[in-house]
């Protein structure tokens, strides 16, 4: 660099002496021309006149004082020395180009006579708890050729005719770019053997074309913890542009699209071979000078258990499309999840409608992209787990009780008396409980146990009357703060891209939202007592329901988390993952022993619960809940976690459209949750294919029913 730019200035200057060396010259000549007189003369005063006769003639021995061609010679003069400048202006350019710029211009030449290339590398595989596999490759025979075989006719007939491509589809192929000028053309994926072992004996018949076995991506148990998984495609042209640290992405790249392939693509993306060829001055490649192999990228180890997994997303298929389509079971779409307790990994995730990942390896067909964005499919690429946003129902009177516990709005002595109705504010539009009929007088432990609505309906009032708008001891957002110890209103961190964060509403919240409607703006009571049970504007998502669980079970959360390790290709460990605590509320602990009393109530004291746990050999605690929709059916919602005493795994279950909580969400929870039992006793476990979903539908909504039972 320092040479070039030394080079360039000697040849400024030499160039700048030139110029100036001519323009002295000719302003020298201008003014030796100024000071001299010019004399102008007539014809006849130059010896040139006319006889008498009238005869032109020329006096002998007179000569023209001047005449007009003797300035001639001095511009002739100017104009070589111009001449002369610039040919030692070039002279000066092609000594610093020949001699000063050499070695540059050499290097510039021989970048341009050697390319490299790059060839994609194969992906390392995914794995369950237990090593066995989730994810994997399987090899695939791809049919290449170099650039100059789109010259040739007969061998893109003969390529046309033994893979059975149209001739118009070879030659599109041979003409694409995108991987690169001198990067060999995939002419066919995933070819049959009998047609390479065909072009590898009749090699002479087919030159430039050669045959290489690459990967592609398989999905052994297909739709299997396929929203964990997620899948792999090409890289879309905002991925192209996208620079990420320590890696260049090119269009032949497979990149993870979904769930783990795209949170831990770098590793397992591995590192991309070189093949470094010589190319003519058109660009066609002479030869290949050297190459360097591919480097498998990194396995994966998730604290799956494929087992548990199994059981999730088969009660979830069997209870919404026993038939293959929605509509012929219970809802239209559900989700549940399975958190070990001690520290946050997830066992189980499962979301329905699902997909099978293998379907889109190779790109997604147009036909099921376009059946999967339609309403009637329920969103089957959408993992409802971390994304799915509903009312928490009464599942949240857990965290309700603790706030009235905390505050001494409830206490054990507390009881309250419920006939089915309650206007504590004396609005004139009665607020009902779910049962109707009344659940009589009942104290906290039975306001939980029977999910009391009128009881909850008290504490809010509690809430309100001491806030800003009555006594004004406590702020307007108490209750909300109590909530976000457990996390709520906030993303878990899971590792997985695109986590939504839930909502709990506010004062602020309600006026910015509402702020084209004043009249709705204001914040009221009723937001209150729709708030703690788990109703109105709540959000929560089925993973924040878990981890809140958690928080009840055993007084701390953790950060839920899929990554268990990261193996190298010696198998050894290159990276694991360390529990982080997420929250550790600050809590009485009495208080806490006697919401797990009550939600060990929940399980025991129901007329059903203790045969749906029994069956399953546990010992549970949890609760119930149906959020209410005035459109559609309602949503059921189930959570519990076991051993009660000595809690090990919490387990989620939320149905859109399932109606009951405990009839509908509660027997799945109990099957996830015993799977998760027998698989921490070290028992195997069954594990199967489970099949994408249809996309089909009989039903979109359910009407809405009035008889909710929590």
């Amino acid at each position: 660099m320092l040479v070039a730019v030394l080079a360039g200035i000697i040849a400024a200057v030499i160039a700048v002496c030139i110029v100036g060396v001519v323009l002295v010259l000719v302003s020298r000549y201008r003014d030796q021309n100024a000071s001299a007189a010019t004399d102008l003369s007539m014809l006849d005063t130059v010896g040139v006149g006319a006889d008498e006769d009238g005869d032109i003639r020329v006096k002998s021995g007179e000569a023209a004082a001047s005449k007009p061609s003797d300035g001639l010679s001095k511009r002739f003069g100017a104009l070589g020395a111009l001449a002369g400048a610039i040919f030692a202006v070039l002279g000066a350019k092609l000594w610093s180009m020949q001699v000063m710029d050499s070695s540059a211009y050499s290097s510039e030449a021989e970048r341009n006579l050697y390319t490299t290339v790059s060839t994609p590398a194969p992906r390392g595989s995914i794995f369950d708890r237990q090593g066995r596999v989730l994810v994997t490759n399987r090899a695939s025979q791809t049919v290449l050729a170099e650039s100059e075989v789109a010259d040739s006719y007969d061998t893109i007939r003969r390529l046309s005719s033994v893979l059975g491509l149209p001739v118009g589809v070879v030659r599109q192929r041979l003409a694409d770019t995108s991987h690169g000028a001198q990067s060999q053309r995939v002419v066919a994926s995933d070819a049959r053997l009998r047609d390479v072992a065909f072009i590898a004996e009749h090699a002479d018949a087919f030159p430039g074309v050669s045959v290489e076995t690459r990967t592609m991506r398989i999905y052994p148990n297909a739709a299997l913890g396929a929203h964990v998984l997620g899948y792999t495609g090409s890289p879309t042209e905002d991925e192209l542009s996208k620079t990420v640290e320590g890696r260049v992405i090119d269009s032949n790249d497979i990149l993870g699209k979904g769930g783990i392939e795209a949170f831990y693509d770098d590793v397992l993306a591995g590192e991309k071979g070189q093949r470094n060829v010589m190319v003519d001055a058109s660009g066609n490649v002479v030869s290949v000078t050297s190459e360097t192999a591919p480097t498998q990228g990194s396995d994966i180890y998730l604290t799956i258990d494929a087992a548990v997994q199994y059981a999730a997303d088969k009660a979830l298929a069997s209870l919404i499309a026993p038939g293959g389509d929605i509509g012929s079971g219970r809802g239209v779409a559900g989700s549940v999840v399975a958190l070990d307790a001690r520290d946050g990994s997830i066992v189980a995730m499962a979301s329905y409608p699902t997909f099978d990942p293998s379907n889109f390896t190779d790109g997604i067909p147009q036909d099921i992209w376009d059946l999967y964005n339609t309403e009637e499919s329920h969103a089957p690429m959408l993992n409802r787990v971390i994304n799915g946003q509903y009312a928490a129902a009464s599942t949240f009177k857990a965290f309700t009780s603790m706030a009235g516990l905390e505050y001494g709005f409830a206490t054990p002595q507390s009881a309250w008396t419920c006939t089915g109705s309650w206007d504590g504010f004396n609005t004139g539009a009665p607020q009902k409980c779910w049962d109707h009929s009344g659940h009589g007088t009942l104290d906290l432990h039975g306001g939980i146990v029977h999910s009391c609505d009128v009881v909850f309906y008290e504490i809010a009032k509690a809430f309100f009357d001491h806030g800003p708008a009555g006594t004004g001891e406590l702020s307007n957002t108490a209750l909300q703060e109590y909530l976000e110890k457990y996390n709520f209103g906030k993303a878990t961190g899971v590792d997985l891209k695109n986590e939504s964060a839930g909502r709990v509403p506010t004062p602020e919240w309600k006026a910015e939202h509402w702020r084209n409607v004043p009249s709705e703006a204001a914040w009221r009571g009723g937001d209150y007592t729709n708030m703690i049970i788990g109703q109105g504007d709540i959000l929560v998502t089925p993973l924040q329901i878990a981890a809140g669980y958690c928080g009840i079970a055993t007084g701390r959360i953790y950060k839920p988390h899929l990554l268990k390790e990261v193996r190298n290709a010696a198998g050894d460990v290159a990276m694991a993952f360390e529990p982080e605590v997420l929250a550790e509320p600050e809590v009485n602990q009495e208080h806490l022993e006697y919401v797990r009393d009550s939600l060990r109530g929940m399980i025991v004291e129901d007329s059903k619960m203790p045969k749906v746990f029994g069956d399953e050999g546990l010992e549970a605690a949890g609760k119930s809940g149906t959020a209410e929709h005035t459109d559609r059916a309602d949503d059921a919602w189930f959570v519990a976690y076991a051993p009660y005493d000595d809690p090990k795994y919490v387990v989620a279950c939320m149905i859109e459209q399932g109606k009951q909580g405990s009839s509908v969400a509660a027997p799945i929870v109990a099957k996830v949750l015993g799977a998760a039992m027998r698989a921490d006793s070290g028992e195997e476990g069954t594990v199967g294919r489970i099949a994408g979903s249809s996309g089909h539908s009989s039903v979109l909504n359910f009407a809405a029913d009035s008889d909710r039972e929590d």
